[in-house]
């Protein structure tokens, strides 16, 4: 391989990792995606590419009492940036939960 051709192979690389994210969303009553500040938002400490640590969120604690409108699990810029300096040694993941509105 020549010189620029590696170069072209690094740059297309750094792009896509650049531009990968990750996100699971969860709206148990349906509807559309809630786009607003959530009501709990947490980061998690995730470690080998998320193979260990697991996490329980108490939504009726957070909730107290109102519905879980929607949940959410990101990958953040900041936890993408930890996951690539430490070659997925260290994985963090934020956790968002959204709550009904109170009348």
């Amino acid at each position: 391989m020549t010189k620029n051709n590696i170069k072209m192979l690094s740059a297309l690389l750094m792009l896509c990792f650049l531009t990968a994210c990750s996100s699971v969303t969860m709206r148990p009553y349906g509807g559309e995606k809630i786009t607003t500040k959530p009501t709990y938002q947490s980061s998690k400490d995730y470690y080998w590419w998320g193979l260990r640590n697991k996490y329980q969120i108490n939504t009726t604690e957070i909730c107290q009492g109102r519905r879980v409108m929607q949940m959410q699990s990101v990958s953040t810029l900041s936890d993408w940036i930890f996951q690539t300096l430490t070659i997925g040694i260290y994985f963090p993941r934020t956790a968002k939960v959204w709550c009904e509105e109170r009348p």
